[in-house]
């Protein structure tokens, strides 16, 4: 099978490719920064400012793959 594809076309899919590898890459750097929180740390959190109050409702989601 053979696919031709002009020059424009095969840059603009190149680009795209691109842009979404570099997407994913910051995604998955920033996902990694995020250190954990140990209980202890967690309630020392609450001491200082307080349980956050009540449940907040979800305005926004979505979901990305890693």
């Amino acid at each position: 099978m053979e696919v031709i594809a002009n020059r424009e076309e095969l840059k603009k899919i190149v680009k795209e490719a691109i842009k979404e590898f570099i997407e994913e890459e910051k995604i998955e750097n920033f996902l990694k920064a995020i250190l954990p929180v140990s209980k202890q740390e967690m309630e020392d959190i609450n001491k200082l400012y307080g349980k956050p109050k009540g449940k907040k409702e979800v305005v926004y989601s979505e979901e990305i793959e890693v």
